[in-house]
């Protein structure tokens, strides 16, 4: 599996599309703010011979899901997220607003995940790693096979997410990091919701938030 990243939106979110030797993708966190913005998500796609087959979120943040109402539009897909996430997605246009932006009403997600789970289409699978604290429901995504995690706002370069939102916590954030992905291989890529890629061995060493 191939990973690329794009970064949309004011806020600066990673959109990540993870695609086999096929051509299928998968679409996580998409976070294109504008119409303009969807639309260089759509010449990489069209660029590189990719077609969308599952959206994805970590979490349902708004900066995480502005781009979603454009892939149900244009690919007929709708999200997979954990449940936990539901606050998270009414919210979202009042949380705009509060951030002088503005955002219609997300779709709901076509399907609700949790972790332990395992998504799949074409040769692409990834694992659902539970990774509460930033948000109730958030969730990493793993790949043994090709050694990367998107890690959403769980875990940054040097960083972590933050916990002052509701549905956050501290202590529970930490806890799920190190039991749920400080666990991972030394060498996995860590591809974070913002943000620098990193890897697992090297937050257990340099991650202030970690020691």
């Amino acid at each position: 599996m191939r990973v690329d990243k794009l970064v949309f939106s004011p806020i600066e979110v990673n959109t990540y599309i993870i695609s086999d030797n096929d051509g299928n993708a998968a679409i996580v966190d998409c976070g294109c703010y504008s119409r303009d913005e969807f639309e260089r998500l759509k010449s990489f796609l069209d660029e590189n011979n990719l077609k969308p087959v599952m959206l994805l979120n970590t979490h349902l943040h708004l900066d995480h899901i502005f781009g979603n109402h454009f892939v149900l539009e244009e690919y007929g897909l709708k999200t997979r997220a954990d449940e936990k996430e539901k606050p998270n997605l009414m919210s979202a246009p009042l949380h705009a607003e509060m951030f002088g932006l503005s955002m219609p009403e997300p779709p709901e997600p076509g399907e609700y995940i949790t972790g332990g789970q395992t998504v799949m289409e074409g040769d692409i699978k990834l694992r659902c790693i539970s990774v509460p604290g930033h948000t109730a429901g958030s969730i990493a995504y793993y790949s043994e096979e090709a050694g990367f995690v998107l890690s959403g706002d769980a875990l940054f370069s040097e960083g972590i997410g933050r916990t002052d939102l509701p549905g956050g916590d501290y202590d529970m954030l930490i806890s799920s990091i190190k039991e749920n992905l400080l666990s991972l291989p030394d060498d996995t890529r860590v591809c974070p919701g913002h943000g620098p890629e990193t890897s697992v061995g090297y937050e257990k060493m340099n991650n202030p938030f970690l020691k």
